[in-house]
Order: C-alpha cells, then structure tokens, then sequence
C-alpha cells in the first residue's frame, strides 16, 4: 500500500522531468510525509526524494529526529540518504528497485550495518521491485 504511493509520486516526479523515484514516510500507520526527486526543478542536488520526505517530516513532527518512522521509497538509496535517514534515526528503510550502481543499503555499500555509526535501521529491499524498476528503466530510454 505505501510502496504503492511512493510508485505515485516516482511518477509526479517523472511529469516534472526528474528521475522518477518517490518516498513516503510513514508513521503509526499514517503518512507523515511526502517527497519525490526535485534536484533539477529545485536547482539542488540534495532535493532526492528521501530528503524531500525528511525536510517535510521534520517540519510536521517539529523535530530533527524520526524515530518509529518508516521510509517506504521506489529506489535503494544512495549514500547521503543513507547518512540522512541514520540521522534522522529511523526506525526502518523499506524500498522498491535495488541500486547496482549507486546504492548504499546492501547493492554497493551497506551503511546501515557500518560499525561506526551509533544508529542502526532496519531494512527490506525488493519491495514491488518490478514496476519500480520498469519506471526507471523506462524513463531512460526515453532519455537517450
């Protein structure tokens, strides 16, 4: 159901010509927060869509720190949102398409199991893995 709204706003970002990847943050069974890629339309490069739902996150609970959230997002994160989400303490990173390339939560690195950081999250990837990878994979062949 989440991942499903996360597919939603992956496909927002897509009418607005970013790369497709939407986030949801969820809390006691509710969303919290919302965000999709904006680092193009925002001029910003850490305007990814995890960040997007933490910055609105934050602002809707008053707090830096996120615990008992979970981020539902349509793409393995890479390393600043990793580091963001270890922050911001959440409880759990659920995503859709794995990132061979870039990703930071077991594809390329596992940061969240890294021995120096004081905050460990748990997390699941391959969440409706297929269609999240079909509408990346789609929009760069469009692209190119």
């Amino acid at each position: 159901m989440w991942m499903a709204r996360a597919l939603e706003l992956a496909r927002e970002a897509e009418s607005h010509g970013e790369v497709p990847v939407g986030a949801v943050l969820v809390r006691q069974d509710r969303i919290l927060a919302e965000g999709w890629n904006r680092p193009i339309s925002r001029c910003d490069p850490t305007a990814h869509a995890e960040i997007e739902a933490l910055r609105a996150g934050g602002l809707a609970l008053g707090n830096y720190r996120l615990p008992d959230v979970i981020l539902y997002v349509t793409l393995e994160p890479c390393v600043m949102c990793m580091g963001a989400l270890i922050h911001a303490r959440i409880r759990r990173l659920v995503y859709g398409a794995a990132d061979p390339r870039q990703g930071a939560a077991g594809s390329v690195l596992s940061l969240h199991q890294a021995d120096f950081l004081n905050h460990r999250l748990e997390v699941t990837g391959g969440v409706l893995a297929q269609p999240c990878a079909a509408l990346l994979k789609d929009f760069f062949l469009r692209r190119r």
